[in-house]
Parts: structure tokens; C-alpha cells; sequence
């Protein structure tokens, strides 16, 4: 969108508050300002993304002057607080058994506003999308302002989203980009298809009144179909078929990994983890394993990655097959993220509990904690976590820690602005008949 001009600025606040001449602006950052609309009964944000640096010196000039003629304080942005049990989505009741499941967030680096998006199990027609919704408040309160739409393929976009801004330009795509990675799968679920979109609106208008009063207008950052990544078969997890599932993305030297699991090559492996590079985001070289066992009835599972200080890359995964118990959370660590399949698995378990987790695992490394850093560990068994300050190097220890969050299948971890917190966010249990989609904090500084 192009830079909006004043008139047209000062045009939104007043129809957000209803009261013509009683407006303050500030810029709260390069490139962002906001309108204050201040009135005995409202407070209104119209919020719009600049283009002009001399726009945003002439509004900071007129927000002094705002500031001094109407006498009310404008806050320079939120403080970070702890976040404790939040509900950023409750479906309607027409929503399907399990309504919402597998959320993930984002964390977009210049303005410290947070995505959201989840499997949402709408009912059909039309079909299935995924939801994106917004909190500018640091994980506090959240509004929906977009959706993803499958495009190509006339079956929805069903399960398994993740969310990645792009941290430099690949194939004509700035740094900044916001790509959502997901699963296509019609209603019949004959067939899966992990495709890419991409968003590349830097400039939106949303206007928000606060204090209860209803949101007036928005304006939505569009999605469109990037690249089909992988093709797969039915999409139910048995051995024998060949769906593909769990998309993970991450850039590495200039180029773009996603890794995903992989039943498609039966009879030698039930389920395997692989992953596919692309150096453009439209054409993809073909799979290589990153874990794969000999035994086809193993199937490991649900790939994550984080990059750790010293260098290497760590992955999670659930191992249906381990002997501990079944869908253990196992780890491999790399120097490079695309040679995981060079790399022993290790079993996580906790050393005061003496517990193993199990199922849907997610990694994060946050730099507090200790000279090492800490790397926090999510697992759909249960609501506790799982952190370990020595880079899970050997000899070092894993500690379970409780958490205010509920267990949630696939419960993803975002390292918040203040890096004690690490926001965890679910949106629910297999088969769950009252899921919604949560938020809480865990403070592991």
C-alpha cells in the first residue's frame, strides 16, 4: 500500500472514534506511526505502514504539538508480560471434532508483532484454510488478518502449517517475506501436497478501538501460491501408504530447507524424515533423508530445528520404534542441518523426573539461562517442558520444568522479545471435542 497521506491518516482515526478534531499521532518507530483517538467513551489505534521517512518526521512534529494542545499521554509501546492461558481462537460450535489443532506462531523481527495460525477444522463449504491472526501486544490479546487459501489444488488447505519470514531475499523475494508452508489435502484425504505460499504486503491500515469496543475496518495481508514442495499419497499415517506430512522451514548458506516426513518410501521404510532445498522457492531438489532406520516399521516424526551457539543445528523428532516408549522425543545434532541422517539419535530424558516425553516435539534455543545458553524442548505429552543449559552435549542435563500451558498435540515455542519467555501455544488434543487455541509463557532465565 502506498504511503498514506495525512488527510487520509487523520480521516481513518476520526471514523474509528466517532469524534471529529479529538486525535493525537505519535510515531512509536521508523516507518509506523499511530493515531490516538481519545474521547470520554474510546480509545482508537489506526495503525499504517509508511514508506516515507518525511511523513513520519512531519507526523513526529505534529505529535509533539498533539501531545501539548490536548494535554493526554501516549504510551511509547506495551510492556512485555507474562502470558497465562490466553485464548487467541474458540471455534463455533458448527466447527468439526477436533476444531482446532497443530497452532504455530512467528515472531516478525522489525515491528515484534506475532502471527498465529492452526488446522482449522471449519465446516465445509468452503473449503478449509488457515487462519492468520495477529497480536501487537506481545501474545496479550490477537485479531485475525488474513487467511491462507489453497489456490491450485480445489481441496483446502488442511493440515500442518508453519510459518518463517524470510531473514534475506532468495529468488526475488525480499528479506521480510512471510512464507506459510502447509498441507493440501481434499475432504476425502486421497491425497497430500505440501505447497508454499507467500505474503509480500509490507503496507497495511487496520483501525482497533480498545476497551471492549468493536473492530471497524481492516485490512488483510494477501497470500498467494508459491511452489508445490512434495506430493504424497493418502493421508492417513499407516504403513504402506505415502502421504508426506509436517512441513519445517529454515534458510542455510543462501538456500531454503524444508524438511518434512516421508512414507513414500515403502517397502524400505515405513516413515522417514527428509528434507528438499530450494534455491529460489519455486523449484526444489529432489529429498534426502535426514532420519531413516533400517527397521520399515520405525517411523520417525515431526521435525524441528534450532540453531545452537556453537554452531551445530539440533533437531527433535518422535521415534515410534524407540525402546524407551513409543513416539520417544529423540534429538541429532550437525554442523550442517542437512547431514542430521550422519548423526546418532539421542533419547531426551529428563534427569530429576526420570521422564522420557513422547509425541510432537518442538525446539527452541534462547540465549539467557547461563553462558550456553538454554534450549527449551515442547512435547504433545504433557504440559511440562524440557530445558537443558549445556547444548545437550554429553553430560549434560535435561530438567523438566512446569509450565502454565496446557498439553497440546504438536505445542509450538516462540523465543519472545524478552528472552526469558518462551511463548507456548497449542491448539489442542487428537480427538479433542472442546479444543481452542491457547497461548502461555514459560520464564526459563
Amino acid at each position: 500500500m502506498d504511503c498514506l497521506s495525512e488527510a487520509k491518516l487523520l480521516q481513518y482515526s476520526k471514523e474509528a472514534c466517532g469524534h471529529p478534531g479529538d486525535y493525537l499521532l505519535q510515531s512509536i518507530k521508523v516507518g509506523t506511526v499511530r493515531a490516538w483517538c481519545g474521547s470520554l467513551h474510546s480509545i482508537c489505534i489506526a495503525q499504517v505502514s509508511l514508506e516515507s521517512e518525511m511523513l513520519a518526521s512531519f507526523i513526529i512534529s505534529l505529535s509533539a504539538i498533539a501531545v501539548i494542545a490536548f494535554g493526554f499521554p501516549v504510551p511509547d509501546s506495551f510492556n512485555e508480560a507474562p502470558v497465562v492461558d490466553v485464548t487467541i481462537f474458540t471455534p463455533p460450535a458448527d466447527y468439526n471434532i477436533p476444531r482446532t489443532l497443530y497452532a504455530r506462531t512467528l515472531l516478525l523481527k522489525e515491528s515484534n508483532k506475532i502471527l498465529a495460525t492452526w488446522e482449522n477444522y471449519s465446516p465445509q463449504p468452503p473449503l478449509v484454510y488457515y487462519p492468520i491472526f495477529e497480536s501487537d501486544d506481545l501474545g496479550q490479546t490477537w485479531h485475525e488478518i488474513g487467511q491462507v487459501h489453497d489456490q491450485v489444488n480445489g481441496w483446502g488447505m488442511r493440515y500442518q502449517p508453519f510459518l518463517y519470514e524470510l531473514p534475506e531475499s532468495i529468488g526475488g523475494f525480499p528479506a521480510g517475506a512471510l512464507l506459510c508452508a502447509g498441507n493440501s489435502i481434499p475432504a476425502n484425504l486421497s491425497n497430500t501436497q505440501i505447497d508454499l505460499y507467500a505474503s509480500l504486503d509490507k503496507g497495511y491500515v487496520e483501525v482497533r478501538c480498545m476497551f471492549a469496543l468493536p473492530r471497524l475496518m481492516k485490512y488483510s495481508r494477501t497470500w498467494n501460491f508459491v511452489s508445490h514442495i512434495a506430493s504424497g499419497g493418502e493421508a492417513i499415517p499407516d504403513n504402506g501408504l505415502t502421504p508426506v506430512w509436517e512441513p519445517f522451514l529454515m534458510m542455510y548458506n543462501g538456500y531454503m530447507i524444508c524438511y518434512y516426513s516421508d512414507q513414500r518410501d515403502w517397502p524400505a521404510h515405513g516413515q522417514k524424515l527428509d528434507h528438499q532445498i530450494s534455491y529460489d522457492l519455486r523449484n526444489w531438489a529432489p529429498p534426502v533423508n535426514d532420519v531413516a532406520y533400517s527397521n520399515n516399521t520405525f517411523r520417525p516424526g515431526m521435525t524441528t530445528v534450532a540453531h545452537l551457539p556453537n554452531g551445530k543445528y539440533m533437531m527433535t523428532y518422535e521415534f515410534y520404534g524407540a525402546p524407551e516408549i513409543a513416539f520417544a522425543v529423540y534429538y541429532r545434532q550437525a554442523d550442517d542441518p542437512t547431514k542430521f541422517n550422519e548423526a546418532e539419535g539421542q533419547v531426551l530424558r529428563a534427569s530429576n523426573t526420570g521422564n522420557v516425553p513422547a509425541g510432537s516435539p518442538y525446539i527452541v534455543w534462547t540465549p539467557v539461562g547461563g553462558p550456553n545458553g538454554t534450549i527449551v524442548v515442547s512435547s504433545g505429552c504433557c504440559s511440562t517442558a524440557f530445558i537443558n543449559r549445556g547444548l545437550a552435549e554429553e553430560g549434560s542435563e535435561w530438567i523438566e520444568v512446569n509450565t502454565t500451558a496446557p498439553a497440546s498435540y504438536t505445542r509450538s515455542e516462540l523465543v519472545m522479545p524478552d528472552q526469558d519467555l518462551v511463548l507456548l501455544t497449542g491448539g489442542g488434543v487428537l480427538g479433542g471435542t472442546d479444543n481452542r487455541v491457547t497461548a502461555s509463557t514459560l520464564n526459563v532465565g
